[in-house]
Formats: C-alpha cells, sequence, structure tokens
C-alpha cells in the first residue's frame, strides 16, 4: 500500500507543543561531540600547504625534505589525487578544488599536505615543501572579471547558453534566462520607470565550529570517515569516486554539528585526509585553522546587478527585467542562475525577465549559504521596488500586496504556484503593531518580501519499537536547527505516544539507506514525510500483532491515541492494548516490531516572508544601529514553534550582518586582508535587537501535516529591508552592501 502524502488537516496533540530539546543539554555542558572532538587510536595530524598567490602556475613542487622529516607519516600532492572523474566537470572542479593541479587559482588554494605525528612536526613539514610558481595576473572583482582584458582563469572555459558557440575562453562560464511576455512593450505601458544598479560583496556563513575530520584507511580497502557535515551520504558519494573507492567501503558518521548554513554541504578537505590515511596506513585528523576556513571553505558570491521595473499610476507593475552577475570563484557554479530565478518570484507579473552570468575570480570556490543567491536578488528588486512606489506616492507594503503573486500565478521562473504564504505576510506586515510604531529623528523604516525555492529529494527512515514501548527513530537528514526533536514529535505524533518515549538519532551511511544532503530546508519537510510514513508501517505491524494476541481478524483492529482497539460489539469484551504491551509481547508474535520509509519527498511547497526593520544612522559618522526587527514568514505547520522562530531570528541575524558589516576584503595582490573574526566582524549580541517572530501556517498541500520548510527563507529578505530602512533614515538610495560607516558617509556626500 503507497504512502499517501497530501494534507489532511488533522488536529495534533504533539506537533505544535515545545518540549526540551533532546541534545540539549549535552551541548551546554560540553559533552557533544563536534568534528574536532573524535580521536582515533594511533592517528596522526593532517597539515595543508596552501598558495600564497591568488593566481599561479604550479611549475615544480619539491617535498624529498619534507618526507625525510623525522615523525612525517605522509606528503601527498595532486599526483596523490589522480583524475578518476570521467569527464565529469563538475566532480574534476571539486577535486582540483581539494588540491591544485596545474595552477593555484585563489589566495589559499591547497597544493600540498603532510600527515605528522604531531602538530609541530607537521606544521616543521609545510615548510619543508618548496613550490616553484609562475604569478599570474589575476582578477578577483566580478564586474573586471567579465572585460575582455581580463586574465582569463581557465581556457577550457567558453560560455554556456550562448548561441552560437564563443570562438574564445572567457571567465563568463554560464548565461541563464527566465521570464515570460514580452518585456520592452511592458515598459512602453509604464508610467514610471525605476531603473538601478547594486552591488554585494562577499561573505561567509561564519559557523563557529571549522571544518574537521577524522580519516582512517585500511589496508583492505575499507575506511571510515567522522565529520562534521550536512549530508555524511553525498560525502561518500564524492569521497569515493574522488579517491577511486567503492562506495560500500567506506562509511561516513557524523557528527554534531557545529554550524553550516550551506557551507558544510562541500568536501573541502576531507579527500585530503582520507588520501593521506591510505598513504600513510594510519588514520589522520585535519582540522581547518579558522584562517583557512576563510580563505579556502566556500564563501558566497559577491554580485554586480542592474534592475529595471515599470508600473502604471495605480501600481501595477508592467514590466520588470534583472542582469545578474554572480561571482563564483575559479570554477562554474549555479549561483546566478538561482539568483536569476528567485529575484521576481514573490510578484505576479505579466513581463518579466531576468539574466544571470555566472563569472570566474580568482576567489575561494564559492558555496551555499542559507537561501544561496536569493538574498542578493531580492536585495536589488526590493530596493527598486521601495523607490519605485515613493515614485508613484503609494505606500511601500500596499504596493506589494497589489503586485503580490497568488495561488496560480505563475512564477517569474516558470512553475505555476499552488497555496502560497506571500499575501498573508504583507497583509500581517500591514497590521503590525511595529508598522504604526513611531520615529525619531534620523531613523528610517524599511520592508521587504523574500522567497525561497524548499526541496524534498531522496529519504530513507527506520523506526524501531523497543520491548519496553520505547521507540529509536534512525534518520539520515543532519541535525541542523533542532529536526530530531521535530522529528520526535512527529513519530509521537503518528503513533499516538508520549515524546518522551521517542529518541532521534542521526543514522550514519552503513546503518540507512541514501539520503541527500541537508539542504533547501529539506530536514524536518523530507525526514517528517518518512517518519510518518515509517510509523504507519509500525502501526500495521502493530495491529497485526494486537490481533494475533486477541486471535481475531486485523481488519478488526484500529489504532487511536496510541493503542490498538478491537472494533465493533462483537469484540466489546476485549480491552485496548497499548504499543508498551504489544511490544513487550513480540517475542512471541513474531520478533521485533519496527517500520522502514524510502521515499522521495516531492512538493517540498514554495516559502515567502515579509520582515520590518527600523534603523538609526548617525549622520555625522555614518555608524548604523538596528533598532527594531520583525520576521512575518509561512511555516505551513511550525511542528515546534520555537525552533521555527529561531530560524526566523538567525536568518535575520546574519542578514544584518550582511547588510551592515561583513565583507571579504582582497588587495591589490589578490590576497584575503580580513581571514578572522577580528577583521571579519558578525553581529554580536549588543549589535541586535529582540527579534520579533509571527507564524504563520499555509498549510502545504503535499505534506500530512501541510509543513513547509523555514531554514533558509528567512536570510533573503534582511538586506533589503535593512537597506530600505538606511535609505529612507538618511534620504539617499543606498545600493552597495555592506552598507558600512564609509559608505553611507560617502553616499551623504555624493548626495
Amino acid at each position: 500500500m503507497g504512502f499517501d502524502p497530501r494534507y489532511t488537516g488533522r488536529n495534533f496533540t504533539s506537533v505544535g507543543t515545545r518540549p526540551v530539546r533532546p541534545d540539549g543539554v549535552d551541548k551546554v555542558t560540553g559533552r557533544a561531540r563536534y568534528g574536532a572532538d573524535f580521536n582515533m587510536t594511533g592517528q596522526l595530524v593532517g597539515r595543508v600547504l596552501r598558495s600564497p598567490h591568488a593566481h599561479a602556475r604550479i611549475k615544480k613542487i619539491n617535498t624529498s625534505k619534507a618526507e625525510k622529516l623525522a615523525g612525517v607519516k605522509a606528503v601527498i600532492t595532486a599526483a596523490d589525487l589522480p583524475d578518476l572523474t570521467d569527464g565529469d566537470a563538475a566532480m574534476y572542479a571539486i577535486l582540483d578544488n581539494c588540491m591544485a593541479r596545474e595552477k593555484a587559482l585563489y589566495d589559499g588554494h591547497a597544493v600540498a599536505a603532510v600527515a605528522a605525528v604531531d602538530a609541530r612536526t607537521a606544521k616543521e613539514a609545510l615548510k619543508l615543501i618548496a613550490v616553484d610558481y609562475e604569478v599570474l595576473p589575476h582578477v578577483t572583482d566580478v564586474d573586471e572579471a567579465m572585460k575582455p582584458t581580463a586574465p582569463v582563469l581557465d581556457d577550457s572555459v567558453f560560455t554556456e547558453g550562448v548561441e552560437p558557440r564563443p570562438a574564445k575562453p572567457s571567465n563568463i562560464a554560464k548565461r541563464s534566462q527566465f521570464g515570460h511576455g514580452n518585456v520592452e512593450e511592458g515598459f512602453k505601458q509604464a508610467h514610471s520607470i525605476v531603473e538601478r544598479s547594486f552591488k554585494t560583496e562577499q561573505t561567509h556563513q561564519g559557523y563557529i565550529e571549522p571544518h574537521a575530520c577524522v580519516a582512517s584507511v585500511s589496508s583492505d580497502g575499507t575506511a571510515d570517515l567522522w565529520v562534521c557535515t550536512q549530508g555524511h551520504f553525498v560525502y561518500r558519494q564524492h569521497c569515493a569516486q574522488l579517491l577511486g573507492m567503492d562506495v560500500s567501503k567506506l562509511r561516513v558518521t557524523s557528527s554534531e554539528i557545529g554550524g553550516g548554513f550551506g557551507g558544510k554541504t562541500h568536501v573541502w578537505a576531507e579527500p585530503v585526509a582520507l588520501a593521506l590515511s591510505r598513504k600513510a596506513g594510519r588514520p589522520v585528523k585535519l582540522v581547518m585553522s579558522r584562517e583557512e576556513v576563510f580563505r579556502a571553505s566556500g564563501p558566497t558570491s559577491a554580485t554586480s546587478i542592474d534592475v529595471k521595473i515599470g508600473s502604471r499610476k495605480d501600481g501595477t507593475i508592467t514590466a520588470a527585467s534583472a542582469t545578474l552577475r554572480y561571482s563564483s570563484g575559479p570554477y562554474l557554479g549555479m549561483w546566478a542562475e538561482i539568483g536569476a530565478m528567485t529575484a521576481f518570484a514573490c510578484y505576479k507579473l505579466e513581463n518579466v525577465r531576468t539574466v544571470g552570468f555566472e563569472v570566474l575570480v580568482n576567489r575561494p570556490k564559492s558555496a551555499a549559504y542559507r537561501a544561496p543567491s536569493a538574498p542578493m536578488a531580492a536585495f536589488a528588486v526590493e530596493s527598486a521596488i521601495d523607490e519605485l512606489a515613493k515614485t508613484i506616492g503609494m505606500d511601500a507594503v500596499q504596493f506589494r500586496i497589489k503586485n503580490a503573486a497568488q495561488e496560480g500565478t505563475q512564477s517569474s521562473y516558470g512553475p505555476v504556484y499552488g497555496p502560497i504564504g506571500i499575501g498573508p505576510t504583507l497583509e500581517a506586515a500591514k497590521s503590525h503593531a511595529h508598522m504604526k510604531a513611531k520615529l525619531g529623528k534620523n531613523q528610517g523604516r524599511g520592508m521587504a518580501c523574500g522567497f525561497w525555492f524548499n526541496f524534498g529529494g531522496q529519504t530513507c527512515t527506520d523506526l524501531n519499537v523497543g520491548i519496553d514501548g520505547s521507540v529509536s527513530l534512525a534518520v539520515g537528514t543532519v541535525d541542523v536547527g533542532g529536526s530530531r526533536a521535530s522529528l520526535s514529535l512527529v513519530a509521537a505524533e503518528e503513533l499516538g505516544i508520549p515524546y518522551e518515549q521517542v529518541k532521534a538519532v542521526v543514522a550514519d551511511t552503513a546503518s540507512l539507506g541514501y539520503n541527500d544532503m541537508t539542504d533547501g530546508s529539506r530536514g524536518t519537510f523530507s525526514s517528517s514525510m518518512a517518519t510518518i510514513s515509517a510509523a504507519r508501517n509500525a502501526i500495521r505491524t502493530l495491529r497485526e500483532r494486537a490481533a494475533q494476541m486477541w486471535e481475531i481478524s486485523v481488519d478488526d483492529v484500529i489504532w487511536e491515541s496510541g493503542q490498538a482497539v478491537a472494533k465493533g460489539r462483537k469484540h466489546g469484551n476485549l480491552a485496548p492494548l497499548s504499543l508498551k504491551e504489544i511490544a513487550a509481547a513480540a517475542g512471541n508474535t513474531g520478533g521485533p516490531i519496527a517500520g522502514h520509509s524510502e521515499l522521495v519527498a516531492d512538493g517540498a511547497g514554495v516559502s515567502f516572508a515579509t520582515h520590518i526593520c527600523d534603523v538609526e544612522v548617525d549622520p555625522d559618522t555614518g555608524a548604523t544601529r538596528v533598532l527594531r526587527y520583525t520576521v512575518i514568514q509561512d511555516a505551513g505547520k511550525a511542528v515546534h514553534p520555537t525552533y521555527v522562530e529561531g530560524q526566523y531570528q538567525g536568518g535575520a541575524a546574519q542578514g544584518i550582518g550582511w547588510a551592515l558589516n561583513e565583507e571579504y576584503i582582497y588587495g591589490k595582490d589578490g590576497r584575503l586582508q580580513n581571514p578572522g573574526f577580528l577583521d571579519y566582524r558578525i553581529p554580536v549580541c549588543s549589535d541586535l535587537p529582540m527579534i520579533d517572530t509571527q507564524i504563520l501556517e499555509i498549510p502545504n498541500p503535499n505534506h500530512p501535516y501541510g509543513v513547509r520548510g523555514v531554514g533558509e527563507t528567512s536570510i533573503v529578505p534582511p538586506l533589503a529591508a535593512i537597506a530600505n530602512a538606511v535609505s529612507n533614515a538618511v534620504g539617499v538610495r543606498m545600493t552597495h552592501i555592506p552598507m558600512s560607516p564609509p559608505r553611507i558617509l560617502a553616499a551623504l556626500g555624493a548626495g
């Protein structure tokens, strides 16, 4: 019997409550084991030698002196990671990024690695590796990289998505286009048009825990990898392919994760650790320093975006277009493509066109960061939307309400929307007390909308009933935001038992079927669907066992409130059997009781949010203070409302840092100048107000409980909401993120 994922509109007992998280005590007491907390007997210390140049040909590497140093057990270069990608360009980019081959393509690119008996010896060994570089011209700015005169990073790159195929290689790796209607005709119908250019700088996810792993390759070719990751099954696939291993011979265990936000969806050091272990014949522990994290793990894209929007006098948008240029590091990414898809997704548009360009630059390989690419696109579009509303004399919220997408709208990137929450979030913002509060001198209020796709994907879950009636739930999605508690609530809800009876664990890759990466806000959505399916399979077995114990037909047994009930007058003398009673008798009725589920969780349901922000700007110094912040977002159904609120607040906090402070700063030599939290400043408590949240629940029709992912949408509106607030406070349109004091003062001077 197939699993039916459709929303049923049921009433809930456990789901929607706020129990204590099961991992909380371990985390606050220090018992939780993160990536760097794991050790193996006889392990070696791994260290990586990184390029000091932004762009350089590697003419020769001499490792002989390092190999002779006492205590050094292995030294590797690209020669120890041969190309086994069989023409797979995406996998080759991962391989080349893990260990530079012909060229070092950014400051911090790995060129060699060592494994030694201790950190001091490993550090000394790196100094003994001689690398002969031919320094090449570099380019780190996205606009400069597109110019015909820019140094070309890769002679094999010819712009994809362009017909005819270009005759010359360039740094423009791909062109993507989305939209419908006739944009040129739409602009002819407009009474007012706003056209502006925007720029955002590169940022890092800023997770507290650096990348860390322990790799152990045995002489028989089997291997273990303990790692902080958002997707241990994907890490297994990538590492096995890069090292030429059978997937079944590599077991990957995910540790607790000290923040990821998309930055731990990519392998960086893990294949290197495995290659070192294979060569040394001993386990190798490799932990990145904070400087290495900044220089050599994936930040966001820097962007340059042109937006043009036109509307009639009544506020109806007649046409909208955007050209988006995203840096992707030295390898082809999909970041501009996503930006082009999300840019106008909040609105109902008859004529819309977006064009995205993936641009290669001498910076680290770009990676996901919580709704990757969408915040930059929203910054540009929502800033222009605000300016256009002001131009025609219309309230910014009302202008958005008039043009908001709704059920049945064809999205700007193609699909037709089902039930969505953009309209309700805007209506809630319009009536929110925050919107009506008075502002003081040098203060401004801004608001903005945001969108994210959400994702489901391949998911596998096991549910096992213990003989004492307790339930163990094994999932394959990494807990990056409290999902173990949420999934325990879902299992408890479906089985009709107390939350405290359920314990969820993240299984390793040898203990459970394949699960996709925990990204795209899929964790709770997909695994809750699989948990419901597994629980229902277990309930089927529980009914069968109860029927056996009663010696009646299973068709006469129903499951309600955590117990088997014999239905019908003829069974009126049979008292209900609890899950615990059935489990205790399992040895005599057929053995262990379990439920299993493997599925592709389709229909994740898109997500929308509206944010409101008040700021105060000092006109003399350009310093900005966020006074008040409100997040309104559709969760579909909030399984654990506290965690949902935490996701809303976390995204907003990161967006505040991105909007006001955070940026990668490169010198003329192409080297990163601020690779650490002292000079790359993320917000601390004193920088943030209490962030208010309002959860809306517009059920997702493709999930039994109506759940939508919530983890990413909350970082999309902040850049624009804060930019609109600052612009309103200073009376000058801000077009460059972050809005640091020097940029604000420069804008005031230019204005």
